[in-house]
């Protein structure tokens, strides 16, 4: 099959266009959202627990994560609200339970494995939230896998090479870089 250059000009151009569509479609669906909000989040959370210890480290997570998801739902629902479709809420409900079956898998895993230090359980939780998001990823849209496998690289590169300052890795190129994909997303797409 023989294809004239005009005809790949066009086909090219046809390529561009979807995937310029595709990206102001994350852009306005308010994903960025949910990533700046995980980012703050984490930057807080892991920063906290580099230079914390004890029980306050528990309402410092549990705070920043009720906080983080009401602000993620209640600003992803605010935009979502000008690109959704009355057909997307059986959608939205298997995401959701999607999302608290990995996290009761989670809390299994964590039962059966009995880490033996903070360390290792905040690594599992990375995994399994860095689980569900590829498995997001790969379900609805092929281009938001390529920052999940980084994230997951860097999580065990920091666990594995620099346990002492883990938590502090996490902090800076986990929630940071999450911070500064969300708001290269919405600027940029």
């Amino acid at each position: 099959m023989n294809v004239s250059p005009s005809e790949a000009e066009e086909a090219l151009a046809a390529i561009q266009t979807a995937i310029q569509k595709t990206r102001h479609s994350i852009t306005h669906s308010g994903a960025y959202v949910t990533l700046i909000a995980t980012g703050i989040v984490w930057l807080v959370g892991f920063t906290c627990t580099q230079f914390l210890q004890g029980e306050i480290l528990v309402y410092i997570w549990v705070g920043l994560s009720i906080l983080g998801s009401a602000l993620g739902v209640f600003l992803g629902t605010r935009i979502g609200k000008r690109i959704r479709s009355p057909s997307t809420a059986p959608i939205a409900r298997r995401i959701g339970a999607f999302w608290l079956l990995l996290a009761l898998y989670a809390i299994a895993v964590i039962g059966i494995a009995h880490p033996t230090d903070g360390q290792q359980v905040t690594m599992l939780v990375i995994l399994f939230i860095m689980l569900g998001q590829l498995a997001m990823s790969l379900l609805f849209s092929l281009s938001a896998v390529w920052w999940v496998l980084p994230v997951t690289a860097l999580a065990l590169i920091g666990y594995l090479l620099l346990p002492d300052i883990f938590y502090l890795w996490m902090a800076v190129l986990g929630g940071g870089g999450m911070i500064a994909l969300g708001l290269y997303i919405r600027s940029r797409w």
